[in-house]
């Protein structure tokens, strides 16, 4: 998994309230379990007409949007079923980092073991960061992990919280699989120890 440290880039505005997990990425497309290729299919039905051509309106079809990194979002972010693709397809897109004012549980949780920083500010925080994301490319958001800032291009800082643990493991670029990978002087060290204990196992 990718480290996440700090990333400036450009925002999309997205002031919809309560966009659930079948909006980030519809069912049709849960058949893979592969976590790469689903970020073409991302908001698939906000994105595109039933006959595959892109709808101009959606924020992420126009110019100045194409290559966000950071999600402004509307509350209740990621709500809905519990589906891991979600994450998988924002990151694939190219999203690193989705701000709002709340996030659904499952999914704030699944986006930190893909690499993806959900950021919470209250709503006076986000409300500033949606007018400078309308900007468009000529304005850049800055966040930084281990400082847990914010930064909007007029320069306004918003500070917020998070978990220490969550933190680290995003910092250092660890998901499950890399946290068992840390221990695995201790397990192999176990594991050496039973054989002798119990031969028979």
């Amino acid at each position: 998994m990718t480290p996440f440290t700090t990333l400036t880039g450009i925002a999309a505005p997205m002031p919809l309230v309560n966009i659930d997990t079948d909006m980030i990425i519809p069912k049709q497309f849960l058949k893979t379990i592969a976590r790469t290729g689903l970020g073409k299919n991302l908001f698939d039905e906000m994105r595109y007409t039933p006959e595959g051509k892109e709808i101009p309106g959606f924020v992420l079809n126009q110019p100045a949007y194409r290559h966000a990194e950071i999600l402004v979002a509307g509350d209740n972010f990621g709500c809905g079923s519990s589906r891991e693709h979600a994450p998988w397809a924002l990151l694939d897109f190219g999203i690193r980092c989705v701000i709002s004012t709340s996030f659904a549980d499952i999914f704030y949780n699944n986006c930190f073991k893909n690499g993806i920083l959900p950021v919470v500010l209250p709503q006076a925080a986000v409300d500033h960061l949606m007018d400078d994301a309308k900007k468009g490319a000529n304005a850049r958001i800055s966040v930084d992990l281990a400082a847990q800032t914010v930064t909007a291009s007029d320069g306004t800082v918003f500070g917020f919280e998070i978990d220490a643990f969550k933190k680290h493991c995003l910092m250092n670029g660890l998901d499950d699989i890399g946290l068992t990978l840390e221990k695995a002087a201790a397990i192999d060290s176990y594991e050496a120890r039973a054989a002798t204990l119990r031969p028979w196992a």
